[in-house]
This record gives C-alpha cells, sequence and structure tokens, in this order.
C-alpha cells in the first residue's frame, strides 16, 4: 500500500476527513465545500501520528539540503513540528499568524532563526494563504525557507499559484485524489457522490 493512500485511510478511518457532497462545509477562508479536514484530531490517535512523523522523517531524508530548524505552524502544525523535531533531534520554533499583541511581541517563538535552513511544517494546504504567511515571517526573520510540508493538501490550484509566486515548494503526506480513491475502492463513494466531488473540485479550480 501506498504510504499516502495509507495515510487517507489513516485520516478516514478516524474522521479527521469528513465528506457531505449533500451538505457543504464552510471553510475559514469562506468557501463552502464538500469535505473537510481537521487534522487537530491526529493529536490523540498516537499510531497515526506516529505514522505521520514517521511519513515527515521519510521525506526529509530525500531534501538535498537538510533543515537546521524546523517551524510549526500555529496552531495545528505545532505538534507534529514538535514530534519531528524531536525525532530529527533539532531546533523547533513556532510562528504565529501575526505579532503577538503583548509582551515581546514575537511572531516567530524559539530562538532566533535568522541564517538558519528552515523546514515548515502545516497540517492541511487549502489555498496556502496561512503557510506562506509563515513562510513571509520566517524569511523576514533571516532565515532561509527550504520548503513547506503538510499532512493534507486538498490539490487546489490557487495554492499551487500562490506558492509559485512566493518561490517556495510544498508538499504533503496525501491528498484530496487519495481520500476519493479510497472511498470508491471501499464502497462508501457512489459514482454521483464521486462526480459532485469532481465537480467542486473543478469549480474551484476555474
Amino acid at each position: 500500500m501506498q504510504l499516502s493512500q495509507g495515510l487517507a485511510k489513516d485520516l478516514l478511518s478516524i474522521k479527521a476527513v469528513l465528506i457531505n457532497p449533500n451538505k457543504y462545509f464552510t471553510w475559514a477562508s469562506g468557501i463552502k465545500s464538500p469535505i473537510y479536514c481537521d487534522n487537530r484530531i491526529t493529536m490523540s490517535y498516537p499510531k497515526v501520528r506516529q505514522r505521520i512523523t514517521d511519513a515527515f522523517v521519510e521525506m526529509v531524508g530525500h531534501m538535498e539540503v537538510k533543515p537546521d530548524v524546523i517551524a510549526g505552524c500555529a496552531t495545528a502544525g505545532i505538534p507534529h513540528a514538535a514530534w519531528l523535531a524531536e525525532r530529527l533531534n533539532l531546533p523547533m520554533v513556532y510562528v504565529r499568524s501575526k505579532p503577538k499583541g503583548h509582551g515581546k511581541g514575537n511572531q516567530i517563538e524559539g530562538e532566533s532563526v535568522a541564517g538558519s535552513n528552515v523546514l515548515v511544517i502545516e497540517d492541511l494546504i487549502s489555498t496556502g494563504g496561512s503557510s506562506l504567511e509563515v513562510v513571509h515571517a520566517l524569511r523576514n526573520s533571516g532565515a532561509k525557507v527550504l520548503e513547506v510540508m503538510s499532512i493534507f493538501t486538498y490539490g487546489l490550484k490557487k495554492a499551487q499559484t500562490n506558492f509559485e509566486v512566493a518561490d517556495i515548494h510544498y508538499r504533503s503526506l496525501t491528498n484530496y485524489e487519495e481520500i476519493i480513491q479510497v472511498l470508491v475502492e471501499e464502497g462508501r463513494l457512489g459514482e454521483n457522490e464521486k462526480s459532485i466531488l469532481l465537480k467542486w473540485r473543478n469549480s474551484i479550480e476555474s
């Protein structure tokens, strides 16, 4: 079984990914969607979160330039960044969407990242907006951001465009296509529902 398909099965089994072609979810961005991913749930499942960390470690192993620091996107990317940093014995920081409104006003928590090769860990990528805010904050602090890795991506063209404009590569452990494939193979998704999901994808990408 491919790693991405196995993780897709994991996310579905713990209901981190929900599909409802008949009643759309509303994302924070305002997009109406028949699919919703909440990877915070993975924190409660040790075997699943361990497989996620294993997969991130494997990805890092194939990187030409290795990270000096692991950065977690607040908030859902933080625990996975911590588990990965622990496994790799690397420093970790986490990055807010904007500077804190009190205290030292930090946006990046942890030691200075100036001059460091940084790998960003995110829980999921929809349009890529929140991940790229983290990338910009790290770059403004003098870091070289190697890439962004996430657990899941919806695979929207808007995300691809946004990352290309920001000149940063991103990868995900599993994705929208794998989720649909698993549901079809398990008989949990009929042709009509599959058509609705694909039509939604095309409408978002247009």
